[in-house]
Formats: structure tokens, sequence, C-alpha cells
């Protein structure tokens, strides 16, 4: 019994008795003719694997563990629909309406694993979105809330759906007992009634005409577009009447906020429920009685495995010495603000508000009363009056009421912002403050009744982006200080890639690089973006060299040397160590991201200074990956927090972590709901040679610095804002707003895509926050 991988390889379990053979094989109704072609390929090699998984082989032998792999999803891709690692249909529950047409599907994950274990099944419960089988017109009617058939669409309406069913699959439905299938490639610009095609004796037969003489068949919703198949020089138009979206596609465009959360609350389960979805999904598969890994020899035990596990402890964090409380040791990751006071509370003596919704003028003052009291409450320094009058302006003139701001009260600090009532605008605000006129700004949502905390909230994230600091770790400021931090002027950088969403095929991607611009204290961050080729993994614009037109000299520049620049002018010392934290990267793209990016490293140390260069540390920070970690007694109190899930600080480094490498997986955080999701560190690269514990504690405490929230997060602060700085720079391309993506600029290396520059003002602080 063979496996097959859907491509071109397969896999046996012993030799075939021939090296090379053809076969002709008769495929569908017309049963056209193929010619395969089935040539011995090579043979795995399981001594290679087995010396891998003992440690005593450093390469992977990623061909055995992709076969082994294959032979493991050979009977679930034949019983369920396959996306990418993961299988899902029906008979896993009943499919959930999450609006426009689409279902939410449960399924499970699977993937084949190299651990210290041995070779490990990694499965994980898993929801996503697919078309409901409905006729095309019960879409159509769906996705646009349109009813009457007679109404046309407007260019608006007929772009989005082109947009939605592009590459959709559907059946026709007019001709009794035959079924053809068609791949639907857009939509005609013209309203159905209006197509029409030549016939054989050269007379112009619409397409109305041709189904009722043909089909008998009495199209009505002619005022609608027509569904193309094949291209456009040789068309094949079909009434959206006479199609049935075929079951089991998966809809991969960007989702709306109430599906997500639609998808959300399908797949939020609490810690003990997930284990036994997964417990019993396992059951289900029955692998021992797969026939396929019979033939291989392949068993799976049907228990989770059991690990080692250790609870790091949380650090103490300093506070303000006028405040009450000095320090604080946060209880399972977190605390709070009472009688604390910021350690570096920040000074804003020019502010304003600019109120965008149409929320009462009394009600907006308070709101900045309030908002105003509370920084001052929590150890800032904030002027009770605004520097020009409050004011209010319509969503339709956001550019022309910021910039009457910007000319009013041009050394504006804050310009608190309170936006308006329907969403959508925010992008643009922060664009125009931010690459534009060079103002810190600080959004407010319209909704009324805002409690006590969400001032807090908002005055943690003002007082840094003042240039304050919120707290810092205590350890900063003891002799001993933080390991491998304090000893030598240390930076830690934190850099992250977006990219555009599915469906976005011309918008670029967005990288960002942040960096620690504070020593020993590490919780100041300055923030650097760029814009590179669509869905580019390895970040550009790390470093580059160029020649100056006017002079002829070398140039050098970059985002990693400009912010070694920033550091040796805010500290006066230049980093002597360097710690790198990547997010963004797939096991596939370890070895490419560490070669090009650490090159860059290397070059913008020495670009510096011939003999500059800092030992660093290069980490690969991974959210997107599916181990969950489970207390292994639900409901111990000492073993679990509030939500049921393993306390902040649990760190696992044996048994499911790679065979020879240096990894780790942290959940830092405390869980609020469903299953807390461990972050995964990759040590690809250690000149600093931290033993593993010192890394993990200093990854951890890390973690309880992050300047938005009196909690500990879930993935290390630099990589963190590193995210948040890449999503904010999406908003600064106008282009990609509308559909031509991001402008290619001459000039710069190999004619860099640009984003408008973040202005000099806002760039020096925590902006992005």
């Amino acid at each position: 019994m063979p496996a097959y991988d859907g491509s071109m390889s397969m896999y046996t379990a012993g030799e075939l008795p021939f090296k090379s053979m053809d076969f002709v094989v008769k495929l569908g109704r017309r049963e056209i003719e193929y010619k395969v072609t089935i040539r011995y390929a090579a043979r795995a090699n399981l001594y290679h694997l087995q010396q891998f998984l003992n440690g005593q082989q450093r390469d992977s032998p990623h061909d055995t563990i992709q076969a082994l792999d294959v032979v493991m999803r050979e009977s679930p891709s034949l019983n369920y629909v396959t996306v990418s690692r993961s299988f899902f249909s029906k008979q896993f529950g009943a499919a959930r309406d999450i609006g426009d047409g689409l279902e939410c599907w449960r399924g499970y994950y699977q993937s084949l694993r190299p651990t210290q274990m041995g070779l490990s099944l990694n499965i994980d419960t898993c929801s996503t979105s697919f078309y409901k089988s409905i006729p095309a017109v019960q879409f159509v009617k769906e996705f646009l809330l349109v009813t009457n058939p007679r109404q046309p669409f407007s260019d608006r309406d007929r772009l989005k759906i082109k947009k939605a069913l592009r590459g959709v699959r559907v059946e026709t439905t007019h001709q009794q007992g035959k079924k053809s299938i068609y791949k639907i490639t857009g939509i005609t610009s013209v309203p159905l009634e209006q197509l029409s095609f030549p016939c054989n004796d050269g007379t112009q037969l619409t397409v109305v005409q041709y189904f009722e003489q043909r089909y008998k068949y009495r199209l009505q919703y002619t005022a609608w577009p027509c569904l193309q198949s094949g291209n456009d020089s040789k068309p094949i138009y079909l009434p959206m009447e006479v199609c049935q979206i075929i079951e089991g596609q998966k809809y991969s465009r960007k989702l709306s906020d109430t599906q997500v959360t639609s998808i959300l609350k399908a797949t939020c389960k609490r810690p003990q429920e997930r284990e036994n979805n997964i417990i019993q999904m396992v059951g289900h598969n029955n692998y021992s009685a797969d026939r396929l890994a019979q033939v291989f020899g392949i068993t799976v035990t049907n228990q989770m495995a059991n690990v080692q596990a250790r609870v790091l402890p949380p650090p103490l964090l300093k506070y303000h010495e006028s405040g009450r409380e000095k320090t604080v040791a946060p209880s399972i990751g977190q605390w709070n603000m009472i009688n604390k006071k910021m350690v570096n509370g920040g000074t804003v003596n020019s502010w304003t508000c600019l109120s965008f919704s149409r929320m009462p003028r009394h009600v907006v003052d308070r709101i900045c009363d309030d908002l105003v009291q509370m920084c001052n409450s929590i150890g800032m320094v904030f002027n009770r009056k605004p520097v020009i009058e409050v004011q209010s302006a319509s969503p339709n003139h956001i550019e022309a009421a910021l910039r009457d701001v910007h000319t009013r009260a041009p050394n504006l600090q804050l310009l608190i912002v309170i936006l308006p009532d329907v969403s959508s605008h925010y992008g643009k605000i922060k664009r125009l403050c931010e690459t534009k006129l060079d103002i810190v700004s600080q959004c407010i949502h319209p909704k009324p009744n805002k409690n006590k905390q969400y001032f807090e909230n908002v005055a943690l994230k003002i007082n840094v982006k003042v240039g304050g600091r919120n707290t810092v770790l205590e350890r900063a400021f003891e002799p001993s200080g933080i390991p491998f931090v304090s000893d030598v002027p240390t930076i830690i950088f934190g850099a992250d890639v977006t990219h555009p969403v599915a469906g976005e095929d011309s918008s670029a991607s967005v990288a960002a690089v942040v960096a620690s611009m504070d020593w020993p204290q590490v919780t100041t961050y300055k923030a650097l973006v760029s814009a590179q080729a669509h869905r580019q993994e390895i970040i550009q614009n790390l470093f580059w060299t160029a020649t100056d037109p006017e002079k002829g000299t070398p140039v050098n520049g970059g985002m990693i040397r400009e912010l070694l620049s920033s550091f040796y002018k805010r500290t006066g010392r230049k980093p002597e160590r360097i710690i790198f934290y990547r997010d963004g990267v797939s096991e596939g793209q370890f070895s490419h991201v560490l070669l090009h990016e650490m090159d860059a490293i290397r070059k913008a140390c020495a670009s510096m200074q011939r003999d500059y260069l800092p030992p660093v540390t290069f980490v690969i920070v991974q959210k997107r990956h599916h181990t969950r970690l489970f207390p292994e007694v639900h409901g111990r109190r000492d073993l679990t927090d509030k939500s049921g899930n393993i306390l902040p600080g649990t760190v696992v480094d044996s048994s499911i972590c790679h065979p020879n490498e240096f990894d780790f997986y942290l959940c830092s955080h405390a869980g609020i709901q469903g299953t807390s999701r461990p972050a995964h560190y990759h040590v690809l690269y250690d000149e600093n040679h931290f033993s593993a514990d010192a890394l993990q504690m200093l990854t951890n405490n890390l973690c309880y610095t992050y300047a938005r929230c009196t909690r500990s997060v879930s993935v290390v602060p630099p990589a963190y804002y590193a995210h948040l700085a890449a999503f904010r720079a999406r908003y600064y391309d106008e282009q990609a707003e509308g559909t031509d993506g991001a402008s290619v600029v001459s000039g710069g290396p190999a004619a860099l895509r640009r984003l408008p520059q973040v202005k000099d003002k806002v760039k020096e602080v925590m902006f992005f926050c």
C-alpha cells in the first residue's frame, strides 16, 4: 500500500518489483487518458533519523520525517477536507453559520515532529471558515444583503462579489440528471439581460433566450451580473441562479470582526474541555487501526505526553519612591497601580483634545478632566488646562481639523483624539499625525461611561508616548543587576514582518525593528519600520550600502545601524552585547533568516567602527504553533490560575523540545479565556553563552515590563512592540488602503519600497503603544 503526498512523491514500506514503469489511467466522465510514470527515487534513511533523535546527528533528516508524515496523513486526507496541515469535516461537529454565506467547520491539526522523546505526533483542535454549500444566488443575498432580483449591482458590489467568489468551484443545476463543474474566474461587467453571443448562423443570441430555448429554463435574476468561467477571450457565462457552491471549499480571504468573534466563540475552550476534545479526536482517528500505519510499522500511543515543567518566579517591579508602594511582587501574572506612582512620570505642558464624535461638549470635557486627573494621580506632571480650546469636528474633515490644530499649536506635546462613532478612521488619523504633522496622539474610544480602569490603561500608554517609564525591573538597580544585561551595555532588539491579508496580492509586506534605548533598565524602545517586497520573509532594510551621488563616497544605512546610533546618543555607550528576538519566522525559514539577518547585524556593527563586533544572541519567537500545555491535574489551585490554565512562568525545555537544539516553551502570562498558548523560543545563534536558566529567566522577567498593562504578556515585549509597530505602519501606505500597494521609489538600496517616514518627534517615543 503506497502513501501519496498529492504531488510528485509516493512512498512504500518496501521496494516495488520495478525501478520504473508507465501506466495509463482513465479519469472523469469522459475517460480522459493520462500517462503516469512511477520511478524509484530514493530510500529513506531511518538510521540517520534514529541518530538524529538520539542527539548523535546534527542535521535533521527532513526527507525521512516528510515521508512518515505523508504516511500518517494518507487516511485522513481521503476522508476529510485538507487545509495545509489540518483536516476538517462536519463529522467533528455541526457547522456554525458565521454570516455572509460562510460557515465555520471544526477539525484538527496534525504534524509529525522530532522531539527529545523521539518522533511525536502533534495534534490540536482547530476551526476555520468555509463557503456554505448553497445556491450562488443565496450566497450573494447573504454576502451583499440584497434580495431584489430586479435591482442592478453597483460597481462596488460587483467587485465585492468578484473578490469573494473568484476561484470557487460551482456545479450547475439546470440540466436534469447532469451536473457540470466549473471554476469561477470572474463576473460580467454588464447584467445578465444584456449578455449575448454569436450563433453558428451569424446571428446574436442572448443568454436569457439561449436558456429558454435550449433548457426550457426561464431566468429570473436578469438584472444581476453573470458568473464567468474560462478566460476573457473565451468566457463561459454561468447565470447565478443555476449554480450551486460545492461543499468543502475554504474561504481564505479576510474575515470581518464579527465573523472572527463567531469563530473564537466556537473554538475558545477551557483547558480541560480542549484536552478532552483532543483525546476524543485521537480516539476517533484510531491510529493503531490505520491500515497504512500498520503496513509501515507505525504505532501511536493514545495518551498525551507527560512533561516536566518548572514555574519561574515573577520579578520584583520598581515604582517611584514617592508612592506608598515602591515595589510590587506580581501575583499570578498581574498587579495594579493602587498606591503606586510611575517610576519616571512624563511631563505634559501643552496638550489639547479634538473630538470627531457626536458626544456633547460637556462629556468630552469630563473625559479630558478624568484622564488628566488619572495621569497626575499615578505620577505624571500633566497641565490641567489645554493649550488651545478643546474642539469638535466632523469625521468628513479629519485632515483639515488636524492641520488646524497643528497650525494653532505647533509645539503640541500630546493630542487627545476622540474617535468618530463609526469605526475605520483610526488608521487615517495615525497616518496624518505620525507621518505628516509630527504630532504624538492618543485616541479615545467614543463609547460613554468609561471606568477608572480604562483611564488608568490609557494613562500608561500616554506616559510612554511622552518619554516616561511606567515601571522597571527592581534588579536593574541592585549591585548584581540583571544577569546578561547589567554587566556590560546591552541592547535588546525585537523584529517582525507583517504580511498583507490573503487576497491582497499587490500590497507590500512591512518589517519593523525595535530596540531598547535605556540601559540597564531595558524598558524604553524605539521603533523603525520599512516596506519590502510582497510576502518577503527576510528583513531587507536591516543594513545597506550605497554611493553618495555627489561625492562618490560609500554611504551606509539601515535599521540596525540607526538603532545602534540612537542607543549611543541616549546612553553615551556603544552596546557590548546584542540580544535579538525575531518574531514571525516559520521553521522552514530558520537557517535562511539567520544567515541573512546575522550577516546584516555584523555588517551594521562593522560599518560603525572597524573592529566593533559585539556578541549576538539570535532568538526566534513563535506564537503560531499547535503545542498546548495542560495541567496534570485540572482544578488544582497550586497548578493552575483562575482560568484553569497553567501558571504564568511555566517553562518546558525537555521531552517535547528539539532533540539537539536550544529551545524552550514559556507560558509567561495568566490565562483570561480559552487555553493559553505558550510562546516557543528557539535560540539559533548564541555568542553570549546563555545558560538555559539565564535566558528563560531574562525572557520571563522582560514579559513583566510591557508598557500597556499591569500584566505579564504572552510574548517578550521587544517582539510584541515590533509587531505593533509593523501593524501600525500598514496604515501609513495610502495606496495600499486603495488597491495598488506600496509605491516603488528609486534611490536607496535596490529601489526599496518606501513608506512615508515617521516624523522626528514621534519617532523618538513609543508612539506604537
